[in-house]
């Protein structure tokens, strides 16, 4: 996967708490560190004003653990990703579980029922998994209590600190996880 036909970043996430799921910076038009955005691949969190006026068709989303990033892609149509976000409202993507790991890798885990994926997605227990761009799962078969996430902009039982990566417990199909990444979102 090529990063070079995308342009425009929105987000860099880092393994603080700034972009966390309940963060103002998901609902409002405020930059945040404008210069970290002009750097590239690297540590520094950003939000910049293409978060609310940029229209795109495709989003790429990587995730850096160590020195390796992995990369996948959305296709999506919209006015900007603060539209897709802001107001709250779920909205589905179609990724597939195992494709939401491959951002991880061979340590990625998640439980296998409800599997509640895209832009806000959350369980019916707000004190559970839920993430801005990613999915939530279940080991039961509703989505009431999820204990398990990978994404963007994420909270929630059983580690509310990690706002990007992979959380996993209770019955996950790869063993418990608290995996913290760096987050970028591009678009195209």
């Amino acid at each position: 996967m090529t990063t070079e036909l995308f342009m425009e970043c929105f987000v860099v996430i880092d393994i603080q708490n700034t972009f966390h799921f309940d963060s103002k910076l998901w609902s409002n038009k405020n930059e945040f560190n404008l210069p970290g955005g002009r750097i590239g691949f690297d540590s520094q969190e950003t939000k910049l004003p293409t978060y609310w006026n940029t229209p795109f068709y495709k989003i790429c989303l990587g995730m850096k653990i160590g020195h390796q990033i992995k990369f996948t892609v959305i296709n999506v149509h919209a006015k900007s990703l603060y539209s897709l976000i802001a107001d709250g409202n779920y909205r589905t993507t179609s990724l597939g579980l195992n494709t939401w790991k491959t951002l991880i890798g061979s340590q990625a885990s998640l439980q296998l029922s409800c599997n509640k994926e895209g832009f806000n997605a959350a369980c019916s227990s707000s004190s559970h998994s839920r993430a801005r761009i990613g999915i939530v799962g279940n080991n039961g078969n509703t989505c009431d209590y999820c204990d398990s996430r990978i994404g963007f902009g994420t909270a929630g039982y059983p580690d509310d600190t990690n706002t990007c990566g992979n959380v996993a417990k209770h019955a996950p199909d790869n063993g418990d996880k608290f995996i913290k990444t760096m987050g970028y979102i591009l678009v195209q």
